[in-house]
């Protein structure tokens, strides 16, 4: 169970940041959050990132305005606080493999392995937002593929930096394309030396860079059964590679609202949904999927609308799997009253057996190991799950008792092998063992 956070006004909720229950995020605001969720049992906190801003929809003005993950903090310079405070819990951490540098990178995160104990975990990340290639100085942004293929190399710069520092290896750099390094990273080793990976993407590319190098994945997928079909592609590639089935943890996207009844919890829901800004969402979903739906009228139907195939799938499943929406003309704004709150995102509203019966279904149909639980508000989203779902899943014997480990590959692997980058991950091809 992952808190799925951002240090910015709306994560995947543009305009909740003026809801009553939304603290103002301070430092002292995410040290408190961080202290609840290790005393109730999360397994960390995945922080969200984003290096630019939202303009594909009519500019920079709709993020600006509804706070649609916009003003945002580096995270990395607040995780040292987070972990003073607390025992247990982890923390993921996105970095860019397009815009950050190796060395500094890999530094960056021996020294918060150091801090933590060993309790981070890099998300890693290819950034696709022209507004930050601009940003960093690109005319453009760099084609997809590309950025992976940089990628790749990147974490094999990484890897014989914080694996093999402490011996000749790490000065190679005879065979790079993208990146010089003489190396060695001038951290002592940490507990974990390289941190836990976790990596999200869908596409063929994605799918091949997570098969390599990730130990969790975050998928996306609106019902169970398209994201099945992420996880059976992952693990053939997986075996393909000589891996074993469960060498990477799936972790699927979830927005709940839960109350004593599922009457409550939609009352909930609906109080949430008035304070929702369908411009800034429009704005998310422009840098998504790079459609500005300011180009299109108000009352068109997008079922058939082949100007917007990113919608098409998102329709597909709505009509799936949430009842009374079969039929219906779906316009820009049903669109977006869909995205609110909860961005391309499952939603599960309603009771606490109601709700751990939707969670118990996704692991059963798609296969994953757990989830990412974004927010509508902070603390109140993550206090609600506490109060009402968590007595439900620890009833069904489904939620942790005590954590894995001190590290967060142990707490997240749970195989009993230690703090270290298993046998099988290519990080081990560059450690030291005399």
């Amino acid at each position: 169970m992952n808190a799925f956070a951002m240090t910015a006004p709306g994560h995947l909720a543009p305009g909740l940041w003026r809801h009553p229950a939304q603290e103002k995020q301070t430092l002292d605001h995410w040290v408190r959050l961080a202290k609840f969720l290790d005393e109730n049992g999360f397994h960390g906190i995945f922080f969200a990132d984003v290096l630019g801003i939202y303009d594909v929809y009519n500019g920079d003005g709709p993020a600006l305005k509804s706070g649609a993950q916009v003003p945002i903090l580096d995270i990395s310079l607040l995780v040292s606080a987070l972990a003073h405070a607390t025992k247990n819990i982890s923390f993921g951490i996105t970095a860019s493999t397009t815009y950050e540098n190796p060395y500094a990178l890999a530094r960056k995160f021996a020294t918060l392995d150091h801090i933590t104990n060993g309790r981070v975990g890099w998300n890693i990340v290819t950034s696709y937002l022209e507004s930050a290639a601009k940003s960093f100085g690109l005319e453009k942004g760099i084609e997809h593929d590309e950025r992976y293929k940089i990628a790749d190399e990147f974490l094999e710069v990484v890897y014989k930096l914080l694996e093999g520092s402490w011996q000749d290896s790490a000065k190679d750099q005879s065979h790079w394309q993208y990146f010089k390094c003489a190396g060695p990273n001038i951290v002592d080793p940490s507990p974990q030396r390289t941190p836990f990976l976790l990596q999200a993407g869908a596409s063929k590319a994605g799918k091949d860079f997570a098969a390599k190098h990730s130990e969790a994945m975050f998928l996306p997928g609106m019902i169970p059964k398209k994201t099945a079909q992420v996880v059976q592609d992952t693990r053939a590639l997986l075996r393909e590679l000589g891996k074993p089935d469960d060498s990477v943890k799936f972790i699927a996207g979830i927005f709940i609202v839960v109350d004593e009844t599922d009457e409550k919890a939609q009352e909930k829901f609906n109080d949430l949904l008035q304070y929702a800004d369908l411009e800034g969402t429009a704005s998310l979903f422009g840098g998504w999927t790079g459609t500005d739906l300011s180009k299109l009228s108000d009352d068109e139907d997008f079922t058939f609308n082949a100007k917007v195939p990113a919608i098409q799938s998102f329709i597909s499943s709505w009509t799936e799997s949430v009842p009374g929406t079969g039929g219906v003309k779906w316009t820009k704004k049903l669109v977006l009253q869909h995205l609110a709150v909860s961005g391309a995102h499952p939603r599960a509203i309603g009771s606490p057996t109601k709700v751990a019966n939707i969670l118990e279904q996704w692991v059963e149909e798609a296969g994953v190991d757990g989830f990412n639980i974004s927010y509508a508000t902070t603390p109140s989203t993550f206090e609600d799950l506490v109060k009402y779902l968590w007595p439900e899943l620890r009833n069904r014997g489904v939620l942790q008792k005590q954590y894995a480990g001190s590290t967060m590959r142990e707490n997240y692997l749970q195989d009993g092998k230690g703090p270290r980058a298993r046998d099988w991950h290519p990080a081990r091809e560059y450690t030291w063992s005399g």
